[in-house]
């Protein structure tokens, strides 16, 4: 090789330490272009210095070993054809999307610290009564670590239900367990006007809610900081010493079946206080 670095000197160039660079070696990231049998030293080439620095752009973003490998892969395939430039892209664009939405959940996460720090933040509440409402409804037992599959199963058999007619938005009542304990029961409904149509999902159902009294406010934006809301009217009901429900009830106005945009959302929470009325 007429043209090869030791790896101090590549060291030097890229920024990289020597122990990062064997660590890279070891971990069959960056293979030296040359390994000398006898000494075990490690020879780099010219070549090598912006793959090193691509590694490391990728390291210092978290890119997973195995993510990263797949992009050397595809970066230094032997054909180097759409499909290795597709592979390429592929990971990129994939590894971008988590980092959007790491920093813009650490962007949400600093504007609730700041409302949370401001003594004069306070968030509105007010008590209201919320109309009596036919809904078709699914109700089940939440097991813990169940996740938001049951969910979105719910109101898929919803929606079978439903049909294409227009409905007022979808709405959920929630035992306070479900967020003490991790599980609970849930009703997830949809207001509808006709009667449930021969041929709905058997888990579906015909329900009255009745007239009810509640402490409510409207969250705006995405759901991280809604315990910011929940704290809110907790804490109106308790300061005007309302007789909690064992039930919250969730109305969503706009939310991802409205919209992909998070910050346009708007959840209606109403924490029940006085008793229903029949």
């Amino acid at each position: 090789m007429t043209e090869r670095l030791t790896i101090g000197e590549f060291s030097r160039i890229t920024h990289l330490s020597i122990r990062t660079l064997r660590r890279y070696h070891e971990q069959d990231l960056l293979v030296p272009a040359e390994v000398d049998p006898v000494t075990g030293y490690r020879y780099y080439s010219p070549g090598q210095v912006r793959p090193a620095q691509t590694i490391r752009r990728f390291r210092d973003l978290d890119l997973p070993l195995a993510d990263l490998r797949r992009f050397l892969e595809a970066e230094t395939g032997a054909h180097g054809g759409a499909a290795d430039r597709d592979t390429a892209r592929q990971v990129v664009a994939a590894h971008l999307r988590r980092l959007e939405d790491r920093l813009g959940r650490t962007q949400r996460a600093v504007e609730a610290l700041r409302e949370l720090l401001d003594p004069g933040a306070e968030r509105t509440v007010t008590l209201e009564v919320l109309p009596p409402q036919r809904v078709y409804a699914v109700s089940l037992d939440v097991p813990e670590g169940a996740g938001l599959d049951w969910y979105d199963a719910a109101m898929r058999d919803l929606d079978a239900a439903a049909g294409h007619r227009p409905v007022l938005p979808p709405g959920g009542r929630y035992t306070h367990e479900l967020f003490t304990e991790g599980h609970g029961h849930a009703t997830v409904y949809l207001p509808a006007e006709t009667p449930l149509p021969p041929g709905a999902p058997a888990t579906v159902r015909e329900l009255d809610l009745p007239a009810r009294t509640a402490a409510v406010a409207t969250h705006t934006g995405p759901h991280e900081d809604l315990d910011l809301t929940y704290g809110a009217v907790g804490s109106f009901a308790a300061r005007h010493g309302l007789r909690a429900q064992n039930i919250v009830e969730e109305v969503y106005l706009v939310g991802p079946r409205d919209t992909g945009q998070p910050e346009r959302w708007r959840t209606l929470v109403a924490w029940l206080t006085a008793p229903e009325h029949p």
